[in-house]
């Protein structure tokens, strides 16, 4: 019984159960993207599959990305206690918890339209190859925001039947504000990735790291803005707008000395801008 519940364990922290930041990272963009879509509030049968489904993908993506730096892991300090990278957890029975979460993954979407069955299939590929780019290019936390923010189409797909103009500006925001956040969790591992190889975008900007993480937050705050005034939203989501603002603000003074306890501070906190924005725009719905 011992061994079942230490394996248990393991499964939950490979597939990052034990850390929501990520799953809270997807959701928040993919339930604006649900409330944008409706007008307010969306079918409760899609809000419900993309909750579920969000929470699945997060587990896939990190299943996968562990076992394709299952090697890797081992040498850099954060990541050399992961299951794979110890050794708890075989390759073999990584892809197979993969293949049941994609199946479930894939049981949900055939509950949508023929038009989100398709995007899923593109969802999927984006999740597989996204942990390879980090051998081949130096901006892997680029090809990460388009595969963060592919449940934005997909959820204005579930809603009303097709992905209007309207859906890409909040795809922008997400995919700007995700290299932004993804490059200072970067940051946490820069030396240690340059050691074994890893590309990042924390390596490419080197010294120039926090200006351009403050381009990319400037670049989503002005998508998330546009996607606003095209749904023709009021003070509510404005006061979400500003929260952004002053969150970005701290996490700028969180990498200002590249502390890594710091960086990372950072990259956690992105989940109260997040929240914050959704909070906003639902608020600005109901009233």
């Amino acid at each position: 019984m011992s061994v079942l519940k230490g394996k248990l364990d393991a499964y939950m922290r490979l597939s990052r159960m034990d850390r929501p930041i990520g799953t809270y990272l997807l959701l928040w963009p993919c339930m604006m993207a649900l409330l944008f879509a409706a007008g307010g509030m969306p079918d409760v049968k899609v809000l419900v599959i993309f909750i579920i489904g969000v929470g699945v993908m997060r587990a896939c993506g990190d299943i996968i990305n562990d076992y394709a730096d299952r090697d890797l892991d081992a040498h850099v300090e954060r990541t050399k206690s992961r299951p794979l990278a110890s050794g708890e957890v075989s390759a073999k029975e990584a892809l197979i918890l993969f293949a049941v979460l994609a199946l479930i993954a894939f049981c949900l979407v055939l509950q949508l339209n023929e038009l989100v069955i398709k995007l899923a299939f593109v969802g999927i590929v984006l999740t597989i190859i996204y942990p390879f780019t980090k051998r081949f290019t130096n901006m892997p936390q680029m090809f990460l925001g388009v595969a963060w923010s592919w449940s934005i189409p997909m959820a204005y797909a579930a809603q009303t039947g097709e992905v209007p103009n309207a859906a890409w500006w909040l795809f922008a925001a997400n995919w700007s504000w995700t290299v932004a956040y993804d490059t200072m969790y970067a940051m946490v591992d820069r030396d240690d990735d340059l050691k074994v190889g890893i590309k990042s975008t924390a390596i490419l900007f080197g010294q120039y790291d926090r200006q351009i993480i403050g381009l990319f937050q400037l670049g989503a705050l002005a998508c998330f803005i546009i996607a606003g005034l095209v749904a023709e939203r009021g003070w509510v989501y404005a006061l979400g707008i500003l929260a952004f603002v002053v969150l970005g603000l701290y996490q700028q003074k969180l990498i200002y000395g590249r502390s890594r306890s710091l960086c990372f501070k950072a990259f956690l906190n992105n989940n109260w801008a997040g929240l914050s924005l959704f909070t906003a725009l639902g608020l600005d719905y109901l009233i």
